[in-house]
């Protein structure tokens, strides 16, 4: 009891009444030797099927039958790609695992006994989320695998000096509806709440913080021969 008693005051003493991490935030203090070693399941996530575009590179594999594959196999502006002896297949619009069936599909029409095609990704470009506003390195970045809002954030080199942690958007079009998630970057840091996938299309914005940049403003322009105190509303 002595033990956990102290190991609470540390951690209040570490990261303060108000952090997320103090005790009595809903989270359970363990003794223990450190974080426990991941499994296979944890390193190796179960992949996100995306949907193609134009402009995206595939490689389209018959098994058995390599006259009827074709590699780096660009889907055009239109959206097709022109398949051996299956002709011009509609891509865009389709995740692999549907395309390869409708390319099944049509060499069967042709005669084609139990074709197994499977369709591998080589440049998706179609497949991307815009990352802007507090950044270091805002842009557009490939969704790959399991893509989550830290990981975004990360590709664009991590937030700014300026960055506003608790405004971040993520702009998202579902259907005919535009919507807009708000989320706090400290918090999913602290592991408050999961950290959100994010999808092709998705627009992150990171917020300013007026008084930070006012603060740094103020500071790098006063001489600080005396105290200096500024009152700050974020």
């Amino acid at each position: 009891m002595i033990a956990a008693v102290g190991l609470a005051l540390s951690l209040s003493a570490c990261f303060g009444g108000g952090s997320a991490l103090a005790p009595g935030a809903g989270l359970e203090i363990v003794r223990g030797e450190g974080l426990p070693a991941p499994g296979v399941a944890d390193t190796s996530p179960a992949p996100r099927e995306f949907v193609l575009g134009p402009l995206d590179k595939i490689d389209v594999v018959v098994f058995g039958i390599g006259a009827l594959s074709a590699e780096d196999v660009q889907i055009d502006t239109a959206g097709n790609i022109a398949v051996p002896l299956a002709g011009t297949v509609r891509a865009a619009g389709r995740t692999p695992s549907e395309l390869s069936s409708t390319i099944e599909g049509l060499l069967k029409q042709k005669k084609v006994r139990n074709p197994d095609v499977a369709i591998n990704a080589v440049d998706i470009r179609s497949q991307l989320v815009t990352v802007e506003g507090e950044v270091k390195q805002p842009g557009m970045f490939p969704v790959e695998g399991n893509m989550t809002l830290l990981r975004a954030v990360a590709l664009a080199q991590g937030p700014s000096e300026f960055a506003r942690l608790n405004e971040v958007l993520v702009f998202r079009n579902v259907g005919d509806q535009r919507m807009v998630g708000v989320y706090d970057l400290r918090a999913l840091r602290a592991g408050t709440y999961s950290d959100p996938s994010i999808f092709a299309n998705d627009v992150v914005v990171v917020g300013d913080s007026p008084s930070r940049r006012a603060f740094s403003m103020i500071v790098q322009g006063a001489a600080l021969l005396s105290p200096l105190v500024i009152l700050l509303t974020r």
